[in-house]
């Protein structure tokens, strides 16, 4: 039987989600919840200004991060079509997914800080973090880590108590090129599983440009002999990317079959904080910046260079609260 086949799709509104989410500044935790595009705006300003925080003080004695800068409207268009139900594994670049989902800053910075008010006990650094109340399974820095993981997930969701969820799996273009990618992708269509593959294609594996890695522009190309119905979004508009990933999961849910969103992106910085970029081509970069997701959508949303920049520093303000209380928080007890 055909799998490329599948029922009229419909859109259907992200549910709420409860998880009791206080306001940092004049945002809303919960970023999850929002449905219009002045919040997704709001939740772009977040992750970027939670990543600068991290940027600022990442030093070879402090060790850094993977950042998502340029890439927010991947984590804020799709993460914002899920519902409560829905599960999601992440990778090395997980700071915007989890804050997309309704992650507390604050505790995301007692995380990374080794702090016991982390949300895994200040035990995993910034790479490895679990939500278990947001669904948030896992953040896997095993490069396809999280893609092996997700048709179990799934299949645990189609024949446990939430047979309405599906299993959201992000991962790079350089994931793509990992054989169990395909392992994946063939167990979910073969099994008919209700999993949302998310390619951030952001052109560069770690030091290297996709383009010395694989052939051809999509990975969604690739997925066409696993009759895999795929698509591939503007990953630098968020409402291009909440649009599509709204459609495919109310195909998932209706069809109980997989899809896969292929967002077209850029990693606006480096590998792991710090770097210097000296491998970058500087033009390409400069063109990718004319491109980038906030300033575009505030463009839309017609405000003035003024309104973001009061925006951007209300978060930002917000966001070195919420590190210094982190930063004051304890150590976990040395039992």
């Amino acid at each position: 039987m055909s799998t490329n086949t599948l029922p009229t799709q419909r859109e259907l509104p992200a549910a709420p989600m409860d998880t009791g989410a206080r306001r940092l500044g004049g945002l809303s935790m919960n970023a999850a919840t929002g449905s219009t595009a002045s919040s997704r705006l709001d939740a772009m300003l977040l992750i970027r200004a939670y990543e600068q925080q991290l940027i600022a003080v990442a030093s070879p004695s402090n060790p850094g991060t993977c950042t998502s800068v340029g890439q927010e409207a991947c984590a804020a268009g799709v993460v914002a079509a899920l519902g409560p139900q829905d599960k999601l594994l992440t990778n090395h670049r997980s700071a915007g997914h989890l804050l997309a989902r309704g992650a507390d800053p604050e505790r995301l910075f007692a995380e990374v800080l080794g702090r016991a008010s982390g949300y895994c006990g200040g035990h995993s650094g910034s790479l490895h973090i679990s939500v278990k109340e947001l669904g948030v399974v896992l953040t896997s820095t095993i490069v396809g880590g999280g893609l092996s993981l997700a048709p179990g997930v799934a299949l645990a969701q189609k024949l446990g108590a939430q047979p309405e969820g599906i299993t959201a799996v992000f991962f790079g273009d350089g994931a793509a090129c990992q054989g169990i990618f395909h392992e994946s992708v063939n167990l979910a269509v073969t099994w008919r599983l209700p999993v949302l593959f998310v390619c951030e294609n952001n052109q560069w594996q770690a030091y290297v440009h996709r383009r010395e890695a694989m052939p051809g522009e999509h990975v969604a190309d690739w997925v066409q002999g696993h009759g895999l119905v795929a698509e591939v979004v503007d990953g630098n508009d968020v409402e291009a990317v909440h649009a599509a990933a709204v459609q495919a999961v109310a195909a998932i849910r209706d069809s109980g079959r997989p899809r896969l969103l292929e967002l077209t992106t850029y990693r606006q910085r480096g590998h792991f904080e710090p770097d210097d970029q000296a491998y970058v081509c500087a033009t390409e970069h400069a063109q990718w910046l004319k491109r980038d997701p906030i300033q575009r959508q505030a463009e839309r949303l017609m405000l003035t260079a003024d309104d973001l920049a009061r925006r951007e520093a209300e978060v930002l303000g917000a966001i070195e609260q919420a590190y210094a209380a982190a930063l004051a928080a304890p150590w976990p007890q040395l039992a």
